[in-house]
């Protein structure tokens, strides 16, 4: 089916104008951005954030290693997962995944790198062939996890205490089309906005068979992959909140060492094994950088979503301040500008 150009920005621009879970991040931050300013005024220093999450590089604000941050989880909380430096040839790498028992389909993402960048869901070892040669840094590979429901759980717990608390939980739905039996994958894409947005980039992957037609009511996730970014709908799911579910999280959390801050994006059986702590696979840890996603459901008010960032921001501040008082420093300027310096090298590196 063809779409005209100026039709598609047209239509893209509107839905995108509309919906602020699709602003641009300077956009939605900008209000919030006064409260922040207050409390680096407060803390002396804009870059008290590094000091929440003293084991996370940048206490997790940006081009924080995931492999490191998996050294501080135990390995029964996370799926397989190898790390593949630069210049690995496909052999090497298909022996390290054999020796990791690992099988495909598995997913592939950068170790340094965010918002759902360079993830892949590999197949096959021509796939991973392809991956590696195209891709220029280092990289993870993880088990893929095919729990059915996949969630981001974010944590706060003040570094004095035991005990710290759920302040938001999202679950994440999977960009899925249904059928009406009539018109083929690539119209139900055009017909719906969240997978419109997705189009271009859908069209011009060999992952989809765009003129099957499927059965009315038939399901299929188009985009297996809980980024916001890539067309996940973001639901709030703060009602599960209680706690059994707190309790679950103080235990996951008491060990990992350094961690206060964070959003765990995991995958889970149910919501029940959730809160019992069973049958969880932590995906990734975000520390500072992440966000109370539930926040970027279809509806959810501007207004009550600066009100949510700015209760994160105090709980940041109050783990920084904390932890600073205990010796640990906050990130200088120079650190800031070095730590960006090598973020703008590793993401040109990755596209030359």
């Amino acid at each position: 089916m063809a779409i005209s150009l100026l039709k598609y920005n047209l239509r893209r621009w509107s839905i995108k104008l509309l919906n602020w879970e699709y602003w641009p991040m300077w956009v939605v931050y900008f209000p919030v951005s006064f409260y922040y300013i207050y409390l680096s005024i407060k803390a002396k220093s804009f870059f008290f954030f590094s000091a929440a999450n003293p084991s996370i590089e940048t206490g997790g604000a940006f081009f924080e290693s995931k492999w490191k941050i998996f050294e501080l989880i135990p390995p029964s909380f996370f799926p397989k997962t190898i790390y593949v430096g630069e210049n690995e040839g496909i052999d090497t790498v298909q022996k390290a995944l054999e020796t990791a028992k690992l099988t495909y389909p598995i997913i592939a993402k950068p170790d340094r790198g965010e918002r759902g960048w360079l993830v892949s869901k590999i197949k096959s070892r021509k796939e991973l062939s392809f991956y590696i040669n195209s891709t220029n840094i280092p990289f993870l590979i993880q088990e893929y996890i095919d729990f059915p429901l996949e969630l981001s759980v974010f944590y706060y717990r003040h570094p004095s205490s035991n005990k710290g608390t759920v302040t938001s939980v999202t679950f994440k739905k999977l960009l899925t089309i249904v059928g009406d039996g009539i018109s083929d994958i690539e119209q139900l894409i055009l017909k719906n906005n969240r997978s419109f947005l997705q189009y271009h980039r859908l069209k011009q992957s060999d992952t989809i068979a765009l003129t099957n037609v499927l059965s009315k009511g038939e399901e299929l996730v188009i985009v297996p992959y809980g980024n916001h970014v890539l067309g996940a709908e973001f639901l709030d799911y703060n009602h599960i909140i209680d706690e059994q579910l707190n309790h679950t999280f103080d235990k996951i959390s008491a060990q990992i060492e350094g961690f206060y801050f964070g959003r765990f994006d995991l995958r889970c059986n149910s919501i029940d094994e959730l809160k019992q702590g069973k049958n969880i696979s932590i995906l990734e840890l975000n520390g500072v950088g992440a966000e109370p996603a539930h926040i970027y459901q279809p509806g959810f008010s501007f207004f009550k979503g600066q009100k949510v960032i700015a209760e994160h921001y105090k709980m940041m501040f109050d783990a920084a301040i904390y932890n600073n008082s205990k010796g640990i420093s906050y990130l200088s300027y120079q650190e800031f500008k070095n730590w960006r310096k090598l973020e703008k090298e590793h993401k040109l590196k990755a596209s030359s």
